[in-house]
């Protein structure tokens, strides 16, 4: 998968879901990193890595994120659901960090080409 796909999927990964599931996570690990609360806006200021780059950013060298932990569909898994006898897609866990806007820099023109 080429760079620019990975970053595109991730980022479409960080903005399609509706879970608030890591939220606790995200906002009390970014406020133990100085980050006021007010700041802090999962899916609009909070993005992985490669989320940042496919948005035109990039993470400033040695900050550190919040480890948070995410379900992703196995390709061509499915189990059987017995409580409504329809296949359901199978989910594995994925660990993944992520980073507040403040931690980033716009990426320059002449790095991009």
């Amino acid at each position: 998968m080429k760079a620019q796909e990975l970053q595109q999927e991730a980022l479409y990964m960080a903005t399609s879901s509706a879970t608030t599931r890591n939220y606790a996570t995200i906002i009390s690990g970014l406020v133990a990193k100085g980050i006021s609360v007010d700041e802090i806006i999962p899916r609009e200021n909070v993005f992985t890595f490669h989320a940042w780059k496919a948005l035109g950013r990039q993470v400033r060298k040695g900050e550190h994120g919040v480890k948070i932990t995410t379900w992703i569909p196995c390709k061509g898994k499915k189990v059987a659901d017995p409580e409504n006898e329809q296949n359901k897609v199978k989910l594995r866990p994925k660990t993944a960090v992520v980073f507040h806007v403040s931690q980033t820099d716009p990426i320059a023109e002449s790095e991009v080409a």
